[in-house]
């Protein structure tokens, strides 16, 4: 029997405002990571690591958004020690 979705409400939100950050870089709203930082009042370095959350496997995206992510799926080691290679972000992240 399938485990019922359990939303993880702060990844969920960080994976949102990463895209919109990402989206506001995108479209010219702010120049760099350091302008978008200071319009949020936020640290530059914080700001980047949320950032990395818009590289991973849309697999894993899909999965965040419908709560089916793993229990061992956390925000914290995402943003610290994301790697770019999905097939290895996949492994680091157990099955779903």
């Amino acid at each position: 029997m399938p485990s019922r979705p359990r939303i993880d409400n702060t990844l969920l939100r960080a994976v949102v405002q990463a895209f919109r950050w990402k989206q506001q870089l995108e479209s010219g709203q702010f120049a760099t990571i350091s302008e978008l930082a200071e319009g949020e009042t936020l640290d530059r370095s914080f700001v980047s690591h949320m950032l990395r959350l818009t590289l991973l496997a849309p697999d894993l995206i899909e999965v965040i958004l419908d709560g089916k992510q793993p229990r061992t799926m956390e925000l914290q080691p995402l943003m610290r020690g994301l790697t770019v290679d999905w097939k290895r972000q996949r492994c680091s992240n157990v099955r779903y």
